[in-house]
């Protein structure tokens, strides 16, 4: 595993930088979840302090990236069933609320005309996994910007690195069954109809979808 040395930034970007390289690492798959993540072998790989690692270690610790192990051993963190289960239904919260508050526009027609280049992209992806999750996960983060609501988008972010983890660690040596077309495409569908309680049904039956995809019920055991 490499992660490139940030010894020659700026010292006061040096802090978001670290956050931004091991996050990075790990929602790229670099580091896999149980991996351990010393501080020394870090600081080394990346050219800066111990302390600044540490730092950087406990604000991925607040995003749920990683987590302290026997001994406060700091390792990378499984997302459990129940976890994912939890995370789509915080997530069809949140992006309710988008699609209601972008029906709601008065600019609508222009937002769709985003959505639907954001769509386009899933097309233009097929057989590139990294690049069908980007194109995933811009769709969605679209979706959140669009409505013009900056704590959703904020929320959204916030979530962003567990539904990485959870996406690559199912999905990334097979078919990305939730990542196509064909299943976003309701969702501008609903928007275009501006019938808000069904968009956000939409929106409610693809996370559950994706939910149980990612952690069937029954399954407690850890991805």
């Amino acid at each position: 595993m490499t992660v490139e040395s940030l010894s020659s930034l700026d010292r006061s970007t040096l802090w978001e930088r670290t956050v931004k390289a091991l996050r990075v690492a790990i929602t790229s798959g670099q580091y896999r979840p149980g991996d351990h993540l010393g501080e020394v072998e870090l600081a080394r790989r990346l050219g800066v302090s111990r302390g600044t690692v540490r730092q950087a270690l406990r604000h991925l610790q607040q995003e749920g990236l990683v987590t302290a192990g026997n001994r406060g051993m700091l390792r990378v963190n499984a997302v459990s069933p129940k976890e994912v289960r939890e995370l789509f239904r915080v997530r069809a919260a949140l992006e309710g609320l988008a699609v209601a508050e972008i029906i709601a526009l008065p600019e609508k027609d222009v937002v769709l005309e985003a959505l639907r280049d954001a769509l386009a992209r899933l097309a233009d992806t097929d057989g590139d996994f990294a690049a069908k999750l980007e194109s995933d996960l811009g769709f969605h983060l679209l979706l959140c910007q669009l409505s013009g609501n900056t704590m959703l988008v904020d929320a959204w972010r916030n979530l962003e690195g567990r539904i990485r983890v959870t996406i690559m660690n199912y999905e990334s040596a097979g078919t990305p069954t939730m990542m196509s077309q064909d299943r976003h495409k309701p969702i501008l569908d609903a928007i275009a109809s501006s019938d808000v309680a069904a968009a956000v049904r939409v929106v409610e039956q693809h996370m559950a979808v994706a939910a149980e995809q990612y952690a069937p019920t029954g399954d407690d055991q850890a991805p």
